[in-house]
């Protein structure tokens, strides 16, 4: 039995260590690694759990400020709907609504195509009920070539006895060539603001683009119409000059008479009720 003996002294001795070790934390670690690590600073300290509420507000504050972040996004794009709308419209020709884009006024491009027909330029101007202006073009019509640069003028007159801002919006009809109906000055969607009595000439530099000529539905067009309609401006609820009309008339003078809108909300509504006529110490 012996041989017994250091077997159960070993056996002993491991035993007597458990309590030993029992007795550390979670936390021990061997003296040499504890050593090690203070001397080179890094033992983290003991950082206390979150509780169960505290995650939850963590996670309620990051799901608001998403949240809030969202809704301020949307708002921004509901405000320059429009302006992005017009941008579009003018960009690509959409709907009759002349190519303002500066892409196309490149030298090489007002070059006129001497072998092509001549395109007859009809000018129309028309304005709203509410604006006591007289407003007629210069010049009944103008033939052009494609890639030729062509001078307009448009004659504006306040016959009322206040000063008045106007916005002025236009088309060009056949809608197939609007796209290629470039515009290198005009006064379109910009205030015009009238003293009492006083009269004012109104350029427009325009060309038709002449890569018309090889696009087959416009190959054939040889008459088209420009239309300006002038409106009294109001100030709408964010404090920008807008035109003084009903949405329909404001839409059919941009050429999209046939196409279906969606009905404005009640708000909008009682917006434009409140701001329908121009400040009076703006003008």
């Amino acid at each position: 039995m012996s041989f017994l003996r250091p077997l159960s002294t070993t056996c002993l001795r491991r035993s007597s260590l458990t309590p030993n070790l029992l007795r550390h934390p979670i936390t021990f670690r061997p003296p040499l690694v504890r050593s090690r690590l203070a001397s080179s600073g890094q033992i983290p300290p003991n950082r206390p759990r979150k509780t169960r509420e505290q995650v939850y507000a963590e996670k309620n504050r990051a799901l608001l400020l998403y949240t809030t972040a969202v809704i301020v996004a949307g708002l921004g794009v509901t405000y320059a709907a429009v302006p992005l709308y017009r941008m579009f419209c003018a960009a690509t020709g959409f709907a009759g609504t002349p190519n303002v884009g500066s892409g196309r006024f490149e030298p090489s491009r007002l070059v006129p195509v001497e072998n092509a027909h001549r395109i007859k330029v009809h000018f129309n101007a028309d304005r709203s009920e509410q604006l006591p202006w007289s407003f007629t073009p210069q010049q009944k019509y103008v033939n052009v070539l494609p890639g030729e640069s062509s001078l307009a003028f448009y004659v504006a007159k306040n016959k009322s006895k206040e000063d008045i801002i106007g916005i002025a919006t236009y088309n060009v009809t056949p809608d197939r060539i609007a796209p290629y109906f470039s515009k290198v000055e005009c006064f379109c969607f910009e205030e015009q603001k009238l003293s009492a009595g006083e009269e004012v000439d109104m350029p427009l530099l325009f060309f038709i683009d002449k890569d018309m000529l090889e696009d087959p539905a416009c190959r054939d067009v040889e008459d088209v119409v420009l239309s300006y309609t002038f409106f009294r401006a109001r100030r709408n609820a964010r404090g920008h000059l807008e035109p003084d009309a009903p949405e329909d008339k404001i839409q059919e003078s941009l050429g999209f008479g046939n196409y279906e809108h969606a009905v404005k909300s009640n708000t909008n509504k009682v917006q434009e009720s409140s701001t329908s006529t121009v400040d009076k110490s703006a003008t």
